[in-house]
């Protein structure tokens, strides 16, 4: 029978970048549809994102930062190697 056991984090640091947009989106009420729209992405690249499965380039945090309408250095603020 499959698993629908989805893939883990690339590593914690994405795991945790991904419950921050998730957290922020949350507070928004954005979707991953919605949030996807706002920041020029496709949604299962959120998804993706969410579940820290990307490693994310510069590009696409600051997109994603202002798909929520925070600062990139806030969803980043903390967060070490």
């Amino acid at each position: 029978m499959p698993t629908t056991r989805s893939k883990p984090p690339v590593s914690a640091i994405t795991g945790e970048f991904g419950r921050r947009v998730r957290l922020h989106s949350e507070e928004l009420e954005l979707s991953q549809e919605k949030l996807a729209e706002r920041a020029g992405l496709h949604w299962t690249y959120v998804g993706q994102v969410e579940r820290g499965q990307r490693n994310l380039s510069l590009h696409n945090i600051v997109r994603i930062a202002e798909g929520l309408e925070s600062d990139p250095g806030e969803l980043l603020r903390g967060m070490r190697v």
